[in-house]
């Protein structure tokens, strides 16, 4: 166990954000699903700049790796210009 003060902290802290780091994936991940499953194009193109943005964030955070999140987002333009 930590034997310094600073080092408690760290701990601390460290769970709480790990908390705020996975609620904030899930939710992506979760309008990432929303998305795909999709089929009015409208709809899509009205709601991709919200997933992108959230995708972007994460990545600016280090929650998930610069290219993850361009791969997430070509991803899911192609699906977007695929839809009628």
């Amino acid at each position: 166990m930590a034997n310094h003060k600073s080092a408690l902290k760290r701990v601390r802290s460290g769970e709480a954000k790990r908390l705020v780091n996975r609620y904030k994936h899930k939710t992506t991940r979760s309008a990432i699903k929303k998305l795909r499953d999709l089929t009015d194009k409208k709809d899509a193109e009205a709601m991709f700049p919200d997933v992108s943005s959230m995708i972007d964030k994460l990545a600016k955070k280090n929650i998930i790796h610069d290219n993850k999140a361009s791969n997430l987002k070509s991803g899911l333009a192609k699906h977007i210009a695929s839809l009628n």
